[in-house]
């Protein structure tokens, strides 16, 4: 019999898994995966969990919650060996890197994929010290996805970052950055934004990094350079078809390492969630991890 950790966060996905816990465990039980389960009760907590069934040995570790979820668990265990394979259930507002995946939102379908252990490897992202499994960036609006409430994001949902986008939007102003990756010349320029994807889908939008692969061992670099309102919004239209990368206004490039600078204050968002601030150093970890897929 093989044991599995569940980490789930109780107010994702409209608080989905308090009512499928019970289901969820019966499955994995009658397949003989014994799980365990511990529900998180703040920041931080999904992390020291999840160091701690890495630590403790178990077979697999299961992450149900969002995005800020999913950082957590992989922030716990990233960087260590023998890493156990790594579950997840989608129950977040975007589900970004669920979405690359294609992992489905069906309880009963995931469970039978981690059941049948189909699993695949993927990169995992590190910025300064701290991991990331989908994007890292910087910029006015990277800073939405953690402005808005929990509360108002398990009420409306998507809904929320819109508003919260549509507010930033009329703020937006441009952040000096010095650039310097792997194979390319030391950029130094006015941006609005810069993003570092691992995959395709990013803040709900699965094309803004339309050539990204989870598991190529490189990193795609999108960076918006300094714009007007009606700029960035014809920018914005192009990316909703993937069809922004070769704007003039759009800084797009692959690199496996990059480091930022910049002589203002520019906060970090990692996966969704508050990752400091710049300076950032941001390596890749090729195939680091794998995931049940």
């Amino acid at each position: 019999m093989r044991n599995a950790r569940l980490i789930y966060n109780p107010t994702s996905g409209r608080e989905e898994m308090k009512r499928r816990l019970a289901d969820i465990l019966h499955r994995l039980d009658s397949a003989g995966i014994e799980t365990s389960c511990h529900a998180t009760t703040g920041e931080g907590d999904a992390t020291r969990e999840a160091a701690d069934a890495v630590e403790r040995g178990y077979d697999l570790v299961i992450a149900a919650g969002g995005d800020g979820t999913l950082n957590e668990v992989i922030n716990g265990m990233a960087g260590r060996d023998n890493l156990p394979p790594l579950g997840i259930f989608p129950l977040g507002t975007t589900n970004d890197f669920a979405r690359a995946l294609g992992i489905s939102r069906n309880w009963e379908e995931y469970c039978d994929l981690v059941i049948r252990g189909e699993t695949r490897p993927i990169d995992v992202g590190k910025a300064n010290d701290r991991y990331f499994i989908n994007i890292a960036g910087g910029g006015t609006l990277t800073e939405l996805t953690y402005e808005v409430p929990s509360k108002l994001k398990t009420m409306i949902g998507q809904l929320a970052y819109y508003l919260k986008g549509i507010e930033k939007m009329v703020s937006l102003t441009p952040q000096e950055l010095i650039i310097q990756a792997s194979g390319q010349e030391i950029i130094h320029d006015e941006f609005m934004v810069f993003l570092i994807a691992n995959s395709n889908s990013v803040g709900g939008f699965d094309k803004l990094a339309p050539g990204a692969s989870i598991d190529d061992g490189l990193f795609d670099v999108i960076a918006l350079r300094k714009c007007n309102l009606a700029e960035f919004v014809r920018v914005a239209t192009l990316a909703l078809r993937g069809e922004h990368v070769n704007d003039k206004k759009v800084l797009h490039f692959r690199t496996d390492y990059m480091e930022v600078t910049s002589p203002g204050q520019v906060q970090l968002n990692l996966d969704g969630e508050f990752g400091g601030m710049l300076p950032g150093t941001f390596r890749i970890l090729p195939q680091h991890l794998r995931i049940f897929a």
